[in-house]
């Protein structure tokens, strides 16, 4: 029975898995208090955990009809995120794990993505490839056993993530933060062939063939909206918002999709915020259909940042027998995704 608890940026998450069944999940978000600043505010994040860590643990054990004492591990997110936030959650979970007896595992948050899918759809396949698309990272992963294997970086973004570019534009075209959901909405009234907005390294070769960069499209966006606003007319944004979303959802699923191609993989796991984006699964599927490559992408609630995600990989680490963290185990909030589990200490 184990506890997960996520504390990355702005939402506090704990969950709780057993055996790779999710019994209870439970987000508190700090969302609107960061709104009427255009983004997330770390020291406001670090507070708004700090609020909501005992409620959400509290809510979290409740749902799954159990007591503090039922559970078997904690595992947490030891990075990377914003550091006064993850120390939060550290901090909070070393708490419950000294009290209780139990051990405790830190966990690498973009790992957490991962193993976000297995609890909808059971263990990962071996291999498969894993598209991770969020506010802050974009990157193309070759996976095999998730917790006892190096995770293969095919290809990361080379500047903006797909879910910074949204957010930035968003802003541009006078949509509210966050940016995805804002733009998701909007492109619905739009024309996705409105705007020709280029495709940054579609076609890119060599080292750069599964690599992203989304810097350029943030910049055409904003030049576009600028210049409509110069002219004095009225900026269209539905136009625009589907354009660009457009834009983003085509790079995404054809280096996705071209990935499990060149690695002779049958199964393309789509993770994070931005596959929660409508266009974007819409266009994974079609066009993993015509490819003959089974496509798994989580329900919506277990897209965005969850204690859920990170439960799950504690509870695969458990399985697998790995060795929890160091009692002096600390954060590393810009830490590579080399292995699912992450226990940094102090030098």
């Amino acid at each position: 029975m184990v506890l997960g608890i996520e504390s990355s940026c702005d939402e506090t998450g704990a969950g709780i898995v057993q055996g790779g069944r999710l019994l209870a999940h439970v987000v508190a978000s700090s969302m609107d208090e960061h709104a009427r600043f255009g983004g997330v505010v770390p020291e406001i994040a670090a507070r708004a955990h700090l609020h909501a860590f005992d409620p959400v643990v509290r809510r979290a054990l409740d749902r799954a009809g159990l007591r503090p004492g039922d559970l078997d591990a904690v595992a947490v997110t030891t990075g990377p995120g914003l550091s006064g936030a993850l120390q939060v959650g550290l901090a909070g979970a070393k708490a419950l794990a000294y009290a209780l007896g139990v051990p405790l595992y830190g966990v690498h948050h973009l790992a957490g993505h991962v193993a976000a899918d297995t609890l909808e759809h059971g263990p990962l396949p071996d291999p498969c490839v894993v598209l991770i698309v969020s506010g802050g990272h974009t990157s193309l992963l070759l996976v095999r056993d998730l917790v006892r294997e190096p995770i293969l970086h095919l290809g990361d973004t080379l500047d903006d993530a797909a879910g910074e570019c949204f957010d930035k534009v968003a802003r541009v075209f006078g949509l509210p933060y966050p940016g995805g959901p804002a733009i998701d909405r909007a492109a619905r009234g739009g024309d996705p062939a409105a705007v020709a907005f280029p495709r940054p390294l579609r076609a890119a070769g060599g080292r750069d063939a599964h690599a992203f960069s989304f810097s350029g499209l943030k910049t055409a966006a904003a030049r576009w909206a600028e210049e409509h606003r110069r002219r004095g007319g009225a900026l269209p944004v539905a136009d625009g918002a589907a354009s660009l979303q457009e834009a983003v959802a085509d790079v995404l699923t054809r280096k996705a999709v071209a990935a499990c191609r060149e690695y002779g993989v049958r199964t393309l796991v789509v993770v994070g915020g931005v596959a929660a984006n409508s266009r974007v699964r819409e266009l994974a599927q079609r066009r993993c259909a015509s490819a003959g490559i089974e496509l798994r992408v989580p329900p919506l609630t277990l897209c965005t940042d969850n204690g859920a995600m990170i439960a799950a990989v504690g509870d695969l680490l458990v399985r697998s027998g790995a060795e929890p963290a160091p009692f002096d185990v600390t954060v590393d909030p810009s830490a590579p995704l080399a292995y699912a589990a992450l226990h940094p200490v102090a030098a």
